[in-house]
């Protein structure tokens, strides 16, 4: 793999505007109240100084690659959950090298880190990659007009 670093990624980094555009193509039709606009304040919000939330970009020298989430709320209709792995996203051209599983390692290191014992995620398409790195099936269900697999992942003390 090419010199990949798994960076924090600040409110003030100049790559929160690339970066929000990539969640935002990738998942925003699931929030259709919010614009590019609204979605990037939101996703902003989100880079928080450590534990909930934080956001983390896979770079390889200055250019972002990947991102991967740590947040308090993922999905509306399963506010009971808390918190969640999110916007797990690679660039198509950097996919098949390990950069995904880094980048989830590196929010379970974080949620460890701040005492989390547990957490979830939910996928429409990528449950074989997370039952690899060691999360479970928790519950099936439709949300926004897309069948999903609510997964959970379970840390060590």
């Amino acid at each position: 793999m090419r010199d990949i670093t798994i960076v924090r990624l600040n409110t003030d980094s100049d790559h929160v505007a690339t970066v929000a555009s990539w969640t935002y193509a990738e998942w925003g039709h699931l929030n259709p109240a919010y614009t590019a606009e609204t979605w990037r304040e939101a996703f902003r919000r989100e880079c928080g100084d450590g534990g909930v939330p934080s956001v983390f970009v896979a770079m390889q020298g200055d250019r972002p690659v990947g991102t991967a989430a740590l947040m308090a709320e993922d999905m509306a209709s399963r506010r009971d959950l808390t918190p969640w792995l999110a916007s797990v996203f690679v660039l198509p051209e950097w996919r098949g090298q390990g950069i995904a599983a880094r980048l989830i390692r590196r929010v379970e290191e974080e949620a460890a880190a701040c005492g989390i014992d547990q957490f979830y995620l939910y996928t429409h398409d990528q449950q074989g990659l997370y039952r690899r790195l060691g999360w479970c099936d928790h519950e099936i269900l439709n949300y926004r007009g897309e069948e999903v697999t609510i997964m959970l992942r379970r840390l060590e003390a």
